[in-house]
């Protein structure tokens, strides 16, 4: 059978990138410019700041993966680019420099919505079994998604306000301890002890997230604290708000696993990196015996264009393909 080789492109937030995917699961080449030394100055992403950075990198990632892949656009079989959802500005340099290339090279150009490439990254570890479930945690996203076949996805779970890795940004920002907020937390956590009573936050829906109230109730915790005299121990607050907001997850995620005859859990999104998330997964996995789990290496996790390689190798199979009028939309759904 010919392989089909997927062209790349994913600039949805802070990261410009391009990859070369062949089959789906062979990562060719891949190169990501990352802005975060950036973003840190400003203890946030600027959008403005990031789609100006994409345009200057943007012509010189493709080169650069092109050249490790050893091809040219005349060689690859279509060009993939995330679509959304993202912030806009930068979602544009990507999705005009694709059609771009579809339009200069004649080669067809397939969309992808920017978190079924999270879920695809796991076709790089091992083989997607279907029924699946998906947990998908981003700093802008925390969804549960049924997968019953390939690009075939229904969220089943979402969060009512703050995604968990937004949650962690903003604790780390009222604890002081700058951005981005996830990796310092988990760091941190490892020191302290989760001694600092906090509330899991209840939903209408069982297997909705809110983690709003949680990131609350953190400042009110160092408020009181603060006016009792008593010191706050920042590890052991990284550690409880951690403890406490992984355990919503997967009390969803236990409850999801119950109710549907799935075969397969997957991690997806930067928030899959989680040190502590991996080793409550590979513990709470055990009980399920019956079922099997991708925890995605770390450099899936984070934003790439090879996630989109993944995913758009399945629509391009699929025959999903978007004329060279498509825009990018900042609030797309799976």
């Amino acid at each position: 059978m010919k392989d089909t080789v997927i062209l790349a492109l994913e600039s949805s937030c802070d990261e410009t990138a391009c990859a070369l995917v062949r089959n789906g699961n062979e990562i060719l080449s891949s190169k990501v410019a990352s802005q975060i030394d950036v973003h840190t100055l400003y203890g946030g992403v600027v959008p403005e700041v990031a789609s100006r950075i994409h345009i200057e990198n943007i012509s010189i990632i493709i080169k650069e993966a092109l050249e490790e892949a050893k091809m040219g656009v005349e060689d690859v079989d279509a060009i993939a680019v995330t679509v959304g959802p993202g912030l806009i500005g930068s979602l544009h340099v990507g999705v005009l420099a694709a059609k771009t290339l579809a339009l200069a090279y004649h080669k067809p150009l397939v969309p992808v919505q920017h978190l079924t490439g999270h879920i695809y990254a796991n076709a790089f570890v091992d083989k997607l079994q279907f029924p699946l479930l998906a947990l998908v945690v981003s700093g802008g996203h925390t969804e549960l998604v049924l997968m019953k076949e390939d690009y075939d996805f229904k969220v089943i779970g979402t969060t009512q306000d703050d995604a968990v890795g937004e949650a962690y940004d903003k604790v780390a920002r009222v604890l002081g301890l700058g951005y981005p907020g996830g990796p310092i937390i988990d760091k941190m956590a490892k020191e302290g002890t989760p001694r600092y009573p906090l509330p899991r936050i209840h939903t209408d829906e069982p297997l909705d997230f809110s983690f709003s109230g949680l990131k609350s109730a953190v400042m009110q915790s160092i408020r009181r604290l603060e006016r009792n005299g008593e010191e706050l121990n920042v590890a052991d607050m990284c550690a409880s708000f951690q403890e406490t907001a992984l355990k919503v997850l997967w009390s969803r995620v236990s409850l999801a696993l119950q109710q549907y005859d799935v075969r397969q859990l997957i991690l997806a999104g930067g928030v899959a990196a989680n040190s502590r998330l991996r080793e409550i997964t590979e513990q709470e996995m055990k009980k399920y015996p019956d079922k099997t789990c991708i925890i995605p290496p770390i450099k899936y996790c984070t934003d790439n264009a090879a996630m989109i390689g993944a995913s758009g190798y399945i629509a391009y199979k699929k025959g999903i393909f978007a004329e060279l009028d498509i825009e990018a939309n900042s609030s797309l759904e799976m």
